[in-house]
């Protein structure tokens, strides 16, 4: 029916044949006996029809339990389904059909778990509270640029199905802004909202900080208090667009168009909440230079500081008074490094054309993405001396978007990931906060099953044991120099500290009362690391938490788990330690 649809383009209308059934059904439902699953169908039509909707898990004809639907009448109306599986099954379905006379229409349908908690995945969420994220971004990534926020709030099943252009799939607009902050409730974590600044508009910005923040006696509030949600949200973290300096990002322009487009954006947004702290989204010279983007502005693969390819520079330049965090991304690329030396080849830009093949060590390969983090480190000191405004303002940066793609969820992409972590950790100073692509990267899941992953179990590792209060690291043993041209994915001065081969870094727990240290050996063999701490006494007692497995390629997951934490005591005078290899280690010292 594209007449007069339910929801969106058109309803499927069911015409019926008598004793015939006719209907619709969606398998691949994944079933488990005895557990029991819930939800709902919308429908209208004539009263003549019989209309059931079965469960079935089997081939036989005892293999589904059947909910028949009683006071079908013209007007749509929602009937509740309540099932219990007979049995196991990959491949179940619903259906939904009818005998009888006339016809009728489907409106919506849902079915999910009995046992989920306000309409998320029980299992999933448990795990994913046990992370303690600091905060969550939504919606992220490429998909923000053509995504419309109205129509994913309000009763789900009246909300659109669009075609999303960005990732060319169905979007059903299930999980919109009040579902979010109902799971940011259930994981308690901070929520950070993105606003579409590709295909989106200013105006319709500020509508959704309103919506979010606004009293419910303004005209968004009381949208929301009309969706169940009387009281403000009070939404700290906002973020205008999602990587605009991108050619492949939709609304894309250049960037003395864009600071224009920032500035709307931001002071729309702050007329609603004077409170909110905006992140634009920035890219440092680097950025720019691995995907070719400062190549057609100013003619070279790494623009010079201040030049129009230096994206930052002209957001700190000309919207200044509206940033308060500036966004950074970054993805690596394992066992590839970009090549600037050989020169501009013909042709339109390819970044695969610019990507070699590099075979180095170990501990190499898990420096490559933190040094990501220190070209931006480097960028941020070369900000700070040539833009005045910054001396006295120090705009911090929040790296919302990274990855190691194609390293792994193992032991190998694990050392790499904790890399960049403590790179992160040393500059604290600068970086406000930072997001892991993506939320579900730290878990493994299917239909029936969830479990920590080793992105999970390091992520873990760190929230459950390392402290809070950063604290310097000294030694005597240099970072290698870079082995490659300094530019684009290799800053002057490698990530790590003075500790080759280990990495380590130091901070206090939050009362003060212990000092931790976290050490990576991204070596296949154990490394010996002399310790002296100045200005601190401990008492000789302590624990230990080793991350690590038999092998690089060890993994923890479902049905794995050759990734492991182990605990044990310290006692005694700390003055040396010898380090496992491949392992993250976090010691834990009592002050005395």
């Amino acid at each position: 029916d594209t007449q007069a649809p339910y929801v969106g383009d058109h309803t499927p209308l069911v015409k019926l044949a008598g004793d015939a059934p006719r209907g619709i059904q969606q398998a691949g439902l994944a079933l488990r006996k005895g557990k029991a699953y819930t939800g709902r169908v919308v429908l209208a039509g004539d009263p003549a029809a019989k209309v059931t909707v079965s469960l079935v898990w089997g081939p036989g004809p005892a293999d589904r339990q059947v909910v028949p639907i009683s006071g079908l009448g013209k007007s749509y109306s929602k009937f509740p389904l309540k099932f219990t599986a007979g049995g196991d099954s990959d491949n179940g379905r619903i259906e939904i059909a009818g005998t009888g006379r006339g016809s009728f229409h489907i409106g919506a349908v849902s079915l999910m778990p009995a046992d989920n908690i306000r309409g998320f995945r029980r299992d999933t969420t448990s795990l994913l509270r046990e992370l303690r994220s600091g905060m969550w971004r939504w919606p992220g990534g490429n998909f923000l640029s053509a995504h419309e926020w109205r129509e994913a709030i309000g009763d789900p099943d009246k909300r659109p199905p669009r075609w999303d252009p960005v990732w060319s799939a169905v979007q059903p607009n299930d999980v919109g802004t009040d579902e979010f902050m109902t799971l940011m409730e259930l994981l308690g974590v901070d929520p950070f909202i993105s606003v579409n600044a590709g295909f989106g508009d200013a105006w319709s910005a500020a509508q959704l900080v309103e919506y979010a923040n606004g009293a419910a006696t303004t005209p968004m509030g009381r949208l929301r208090a009309a969706n169940g949600h009387p009281a403000p949200y009070n939404i700290k973290w906002w973020g205008i667009g999602n990587e605009m300096y991108g050619s492949w990002q939709f609304g894309h322009m250049a960037l003395s168009q864009y600071v224009i487009k920032h500035n709307l954006f931001a002071k729309a947004m702050r007329k609603v909440d004077p409170k909110i702290t905006l992140l634009a989204t920035g890219a440092t010279p680097e950025e720019m230079a691995i995907y070719g983007l400062a190549l057609p502005i100013v003619g070279k693969l790494i623009p010079d500081f201040g030049s129009p390819g230096d994206w930052d520079f002209g957001l700190f330049t000309h919207c200044f008074d509206n940033i308060d965090v500036m966004s950074e991304h970054f993805y690596s690329y394992a066992g590839q490094r970009f090549d600037h030396a050989s020169g501009i080849r013909p042709g339109p830009f390819n970044r695969m054309n610019y990507m070699v093949k590099v075979d180095e060590p170990l501990v190499e390969w898990a420096r490559r993405p933190a040094n990501r983090v220190r070209n931006k480190v480097e960028a941020y000191e070369e900000y700070f001396q040539r833009i005045p405004a910054l001396k006295t303002r120090r705009i911090p940066m929040a790296i919302d978007e990274w990855a190691y793609t194609g390293a792994g969820n193992n032991l190998r992409g694990a050392l790499a990931n904790a890399m960049v972590l403590q790179e992160m950790f040393r500059h604290t100073d600068l970086i406000k906060m930072a997001g892991h692509t993506m939320g579900t990267s730290s878990i493994d899941y299917n239909a029936t099953e969830a479990a920590l992953n080793t992105t999970g179990l390091l992520f873990k590792l760190y929230r459950d044991h390392f402290g809070t209060v950063p604290v310097q690291v000294d030694g005597n043993s240099p970072v290698p120099a870079p082995l490659y041209p300094v530019g684009a994915d290799q800053p002057r001065v490698n990530a790590g500290s003075p500790t080759y081969p280990v990495d380590v870094v130091a901070a206090l727990t939050s009362d003060g009362k212990s000092l931790t240290l976290a050490i990576i050996n991204a070596n296949e063999s154990p490394q010996e690391l002399d310790l002296s701490f100045k200005g601190i006494t401990l008492n000789g007692k302590g624990r230990m938490w080793r991350m690590s497995g038999d092998n690089l390629n060890a993994a923890t997951g479902l049905g794995r788990n050759e990734v492991r934490i182990t605990e044990a005591p310290v006692s005694g005078t700390i003055k040396a330690l010898t380090v496992a290899p491949i392992s993250i280690t976090i010691y834990e010292f009592e002050k005395q």
